[in-house]
C-alpha cells in the first residue's frame, strides 16, 4: 500500500482506544447492530487496562465517600460479569483485619451490610466476623477481623474478549494503529489513521467516542483540535508481585495509617499481587514506572501486618498504571472519584457527534459502554435496547470451569492437568479450539516451557491480536512471572515465523 491516505467506508460509529471503555463499547454497540471501527495506537490493554488490581468488586472504601450509586452499580456488574465470563470473574474472599485506631468495629460492620445489601448478592457469600488465634499469617496483635466476598478477574484478557466479542459481530478492531487526527466535514467525522509499517488510511463514522483513558485530552486537543469542558486528573497505581506470602485462597484488604486501603492477593498460584497507590501522575502515561517511594510504602504495609517480612530483594515483578480520572477533586488522589462522566458534543447543525470518556472503573465498564449507546441513541434510528447482560463473552456459555477441566481431561487423557487447568480458566469453552485434531502433546506443536505450545501461540496471533512475546507472555497469559527461558523461547519461535512468513512467495 503506498504511504497515503485514501478514504474508505463509512461506519455508524468509529472508537479511539482499545481498553477496556473502548472495547467495551465496541462489542455494546455492534451487539445493538451498528457497524463500528476501533482502533489502538498500541497492543490491546497496553496500558491502564492491564495495570489495574485484577478485581471486579463494588469498592468497599468508596462508601466512606458517599458514592452509593457507583457502589450499587459495581455490585450489581460484579454479579452480571461473573455470568458473562465465569472462566475470568472467579469469587473471592477478603480479610479485613481490625486495628481499632484506624476505623472502628461498628463502622466496618455498617459498610459491610450496606455492602452485602446494595447490590443484589446471589452468588457470593455474606460478609461475617472473625477471631484470630495467633498461629496464622497475621501479626499475632491482631486479634479480630472481618471477611466479605468480592471477585478476582484477568484484567487484560477481559479486554481480548471484549474486543472477541466486537469483532464477531462485525466490528473492525485495529491495534497498533494510530489516530493521527479527525475532523467533521459534511455531518460525518473523518479519520486519519497509521499503521506500524508507515501505511496510511482514512475511516469515515457518523459518531466519534475518545476512549483514549490518559490520552483522552491529548486527543480531544491535539488530534481533533477541539476544547474541552472537563480534564482529566492523572493518578498512578502501583503494585508488586512477591512470592506467597501466605497459605490458603483468602485474601486480605490491609487498612494503613493515611486511611487508605492495600490489597494482598494470591496471584497465579506462587504469587501475591500487592496494591495500589494512588499519586498524581505528570509525565508521559506510556513511561510509568513504580517510584522507590511506592514501594516502601506497599512494602511497609505488607511487613506491618504479615509475620513474613519483605525485603526488596523478594519483589519478582513490578508494574504501575495510570487512572486517568475526572478532575472534580483538588484533594488527595485517593479521594478522586471513580465514576465515569460522559461528554458529548456536536457541530454546529447538531451532526456528527463526539463523546469523551472520562474516569470508570473496570467493574463497570458494561453500564459504561450502554450510558455511552444511549447518550448517542438520538443519532441512530431504532437502536434496540442493550442485551449484553444475558450475552457470555467469548468462552463463557459454560456454568463451571472445574467442571470443563474434567471434561477435558477425559477426553483427553494425555493432557496434563495443569495445562487444562489454565486453559479452562482462560479461554472457557474457546479451549476445545486449542485441542482440535490433536492425539497427543506432540500435536500441540513445540513446547517452548511452562506448558506454552506453539498451538496456543497460533491461535493467539490468528484470533486474539497477539504479534510480539509481551502480548503473549504478559496480556494474553501471565506467564512471563515463570520462567525467564520461556521469553527467550518464545522470541526465538516468534523470529523464527517471520523469517519464514517473509521467504514465502508471494500469492497470485
Amino acid at each position: 500500500m503506498e504511504n497515503q491516505a485514501h478514504i474508505s467506508e463509512i461506519y455508524d460509529l468509529a472508537v479511539i482506544g482499545g481498553g477496556i471503555n473502548g472495547t467495551g463499547i465496541a462489542a455494546e454497540a455492534t451487539s445493538r447492530g451498528l457497524s463500528t471501527y476501533l482502533c489502538e495506537r498500541d497492543d490491546l490493554a497496553n496500558h491502564t487496562s492491564s495495570a489495574s488490581s485484577k478485581l471486579i468488586h463494588g469498592g468497599l472504601r468508596y462508601l466512606e465517600h458517599g458514592e452509593w450509586r457507583l457502589v450499587r452499580e459495581a455490585l450489581s456488574e460484579r454479579e452480571t460479569l461473573m455470568r458473562k465470563a465465569p472462566h475470568l470473574v472467579r469469587s473471592q474472599r477478603f480479610i479485613l483485619p481490625h486495628r481499632p485506631h484506624l476505623r472502628s468495629a461498628w463502622l466496618i460492620r455498617l459498610g459491610l451490610f450496606l455492602y452485602d445489601h446494595l447490590g443484589k448478592r446471589q452468588r457470593l457469600a455474606p460478609s461475617s466476623h472473625l477471631r484470630f488465634d495467633g498461629q496464622g499469617p497475621l501479626q499475632a496483635d491482631i486479634t479480630q477481623g472481618f471477611e466479605y466476598s468480592d471477585c478476582t478477574v484477568d484484567d487484560s484478557r477481559l479486554v481480548i474478549l471484549n474486543a472477541m466479542a466486537a469483532r464477531e459481530q462485525g466490528a473492525h478492531i485495529h491495534p497498533r494503529t494510530h489516530c493521527l487526527s479527525a475532523h467533521r466535514s459534511r455531518g460525518l467525522w473523518h479519520l486519519h489513521l497509521e499503521r506500524t509499517d508507515g501505511s496510511r488510511y482514512s475511516v469515515r463514522a457518523s459518531a466519534l467516542v475518545n476512549a483514549a483513558g490518559p490520552w483522552a485530552m491529548e486527543v480531544i486537543t491535539d488530534r481533533l483540535g477541539q476544547d474541552s469542558r472537563h480534564s482529566l486528573r492523572l493518578v498512578q497505581g502501583s503494585h508488586l508481585i512477591v512470592p506467597r506470602l501466605h497459605e490458603g485462597q483468602q485474601a486480605y484488604i490491609l487498612q494503613h495509617e493515611d486511611r487508605r486501603i492495600v490489597f494482598a492477593i494470591p496471584y497465579q498460584g506462587d504469587f501475591t499481587l500487592i496494591g495500589t497507590t494512588d499519586r498524581d501522575y505528570r509525565q508521559d502515561p506510556a513511561d510509568v514506572h513504580i517510584s522507590d517511594d511506592e514501594i516502601d510504602y506497599l512494602l511497609g504495609i505488607s511487613n506491618s501486618y504479615f509475620k513474613r517480612q519483605l525485603q526488596r530483594e523478594d519483589i519478582l515483578h513490578s508494574f504501575s498504571g495510570v487512572r486517568p480520572l475526572l478532575a472534580d477533586d483538588q484533594g488527595p488522589a485517593a479521594n478522586v472519584t471513580r465514576d465515569y462522566h460522559l461528554q458529548l458534543d456536536t457541530d454546529a447543525q447538531g451532526h456528527a457527534p463526539l463523546l469523551s470518556v472520562f474516569g470508570g472503573k473496570l467493574t463497570t465498564y458494561r453500564m459504561l459502554a450502554i450510558n455511552t449507546l444511549e447518550s448517542l441513541r438520538p443519532w441512530y434510528t431504532g437502536l434496540p435496547e442493550s442485551d449484553s447482560a444475558s450475552t457470555p463473552l467469548p468462552g463463557g456459555d459454560l456454568s463451571d470451569p472445574r467442571a470443563l477441566v474434567e471434561e477435558m481431561l477425559d477426553r483427553y487423557a494425555w493432557l496434563p492437568r495443569c495445562l487444562a487447568t489454565r486453559w479452562a480458566w482462560s479461554y472457557g469453552s474457546r479451549a476445545w479450539r486449542l485441542l482440535e485434531g490433536s492425539h497427543d502433546l506432540a500435536g500441540l506443536g513445540e513446547h517452548l516451557g511452562n506448558g506454552l505450545y506453539t498451538r496456543e501461540v497460533e491461535y493467539l496471533i490468528e484470533q486474539e491480536w497477539a504479534m510480539t512475546a509481551e502480548d503473549i507472555l504478559w496480556r494474553r497469559s501471565k506467564l512471563g512471572l515463570h520462567s525467564p527461558a520461556l521469553q527467550a523461547n518464545l522470541h526465538g519461535y516468534l523470529r523464527q515465523r517471520m523469517d519464514h512468513r517473509q521467504l514465502m512467495p508471494a500469492s497470485k
